[in-house]
């Protein structure tokens, strides 16, 4: 009797435990929901993939800067169509300041060398971050306010949303570095297959945009007093914002730029490197409840060997970065690898299920090869640093090392992007019967095995005759 009374009242009690478990997550799921809703699909409808040959390519225009550079690599070509993105590099001088801006796409910037400090203005959110106020000649003077900072180094990845206002400031010894990808093709991209910059200061050098016009600030189009105006300030302020003068470009030199940022204690640096270990490096679990948009996490490093997800000592290490590791990435729907193979080492053939992939070599060189859905190689050569190789969806390609080793960044066009290998443990070969192969291929039984088991190890291989040993 006492159970037949219980079981509803604790049935009940689950009941609206859930409801109020949902209700706490309804908000943090919707968002994300909408996000990925928008984004479940490429405008297919702008992109042709006519691939008959591919190219490693570099840089095709270089626009310098008072304290920088910005390359730009050529975005008509056919692989660049086909996978709906462009990609430009960054160098950054010792306190050289990269004017703020906004992009009409989303991108994924990584840090080749270097370090330094980089802001976000994310519209809509507070001011997080405050200075001292000081007195001078008897008055007090109140603190600047401002968003958040974040201190970037050799390694990171930056994940930034389209319209977000990125600006970053060198404030080491040594040039910053960085190349970034820029996903045209993607849904909130609303405009075309063109990637824009919007400067809100400086004045940008011809052809910064690819345009071969002159390029200015967003301030020069408006009317001088109705500016001064809505910033209740004097004109001659508003004149300073509308300035092209100099022709300093969009990397200026600023010697007297101090930020000042938060730092760790001794405790705090050993406590985080503690729980990294205890997490692998991968920065917890993320369970939708403790970010918003403003405190969104848009950082995480790739480049520290205790953050692999697959090693080999003999053949090299594979970190991939995705939604699941960094939950931005579900929304600019990108994702990254970073890879090292050793000397003569290789990664095991394999094809990109669904996404593009487009690498870009940080070091030393590698023997390439794609081949397409005709069966035919659309590329077999070296790579070597500094060069970009776009890798089509579902075409298949292999890398092997040269005896410099090989080093990549791989940026992809899914935020969850997986891929099938075509040798090795993990492979589709292994993972058919004896009998298929045998009548596929017209081969012995022991040649199908020798095709299913000779490679023992998964992803990276060593060089030579088959080994074992890769995690």
């Amino acid at each position: 009797m006492a159970n037949s009374i219980f079981l509803p009242l604790g049935l009940t009690f689950l009941f609206f435990f859930h409801i109020s478990i949902a209700q706490l997550e309804l908000p943090q799921q919707q968002y994300w929901q909408n996000l990925h809703n928008q984004q479940q699909h490429r405008l297919q409808a702008k992109t042709r993939c006519r691939i008959q040959q591919l190219n490693a390519r570099e840089p095709s225009r270089k626009i310098e800067s008072e304290a920088g550079s910005t390359e730009f690599w050529d975005s008509n070509s056919a692989e660049f169509e086909c996978a709906g993105v462009e990609f430009v590099r960054h160098t950054i001088q010792p306190k050289g300041l990269l004017l703020p801006y906004y992009t009409n796409t989303p991108q994924l910037v990584y840090i080749i060398q270097g370090n330094g400090i980089q802001g976000t203005v994310i519209p809509g959110c507070a001011e997080t971050y405050e200075s001292e106020s000081s007195s001078e000649k008897g008055q007090t003077r109140r603190g600047d306010r401002h968003q958040k900072l974040r201190r970037f180094r050799r390694g990171d990845v930056l994940a930034l949303p389209q319209g977000v206002t990125l600006w970053a400031y060198n404030d080491g010894d040594t040039p910053t570095v960085c190349v970034s990808i820029l996903d045209v093709a993607n849904q909130n991209n609303q405009l075309d297959l063109n990637y824009r910059k919007f400067f809100l200061a400086g004045s940008p050098r011809r052809s910064e945009q690819g345009q071969g016009q002159e390029q200015r600030n967003i301030f020069n189009g408006f009317d001088e007093e109705i500016l001064a105006q809505s910033f209740n300030v004097d004109p001659q302020i508003i004149r300073k914002l509308q300035s092209n003068k100099g022709n300093r470009g969009t990397i200026v030199r600023a010697e007297n730029l101090r930020l000042v940022l938060p730092e760790y204690s001794r405790q705090e640096q050993e406590r985080e490197r503690e729980q990294e270990e205890r997490e692998g490096g991968r920065g917890g679990e993320y369970n939708g409840l403790e970010e918003t948009i403003c405190s969104l996490k848009i950082r995480q490093n790739i480049d520290h060997p205790s953050r692999s997800d697959v090693y080999n000592p003999r053949g090299g290490r594979i970190t991939s970065l995705n939604s699941q590791s960094l939950p931005i990435l579900s929304y600019l729907q990108l994702s990254a690898e970073r890879g090292v193979l050793y000397k003569n080492a290789i990664r095991a053939p394999h094809w990109n299920i669904n996404s593009h992939s487009v690498i870009y070599v940080t070091r030393g060189s590698a023997r390439v090869q794609v081949v397409g859905n005709q069966g035919k190689s659309v590329f077999n050569d070296k790579v070597r640093e500094g060069q970009l190789l776009i890798v089509p969806q579902n075409y298949v390609v292999i890398k092997k090392a040269s005896d410099q080793g090989f080093e990549w960044v791989s940026f992809k066009t899914n935020d969850n992007a997986m891929s099938s290998q075509l040798a090795g443990r993990l492979s589709a070969i292994r993972a058919f019967p004896e009998g298929v192969l045998m009548n596929a291929y017209d081969i012995s039984r022991q040649d199908a095995r020798n095709l299913k088991y000779n490679r023992e190890e998964a992803t990276l291989f060593s060089p030579g005759a088959r080994s074992k040993g890769e995690v």
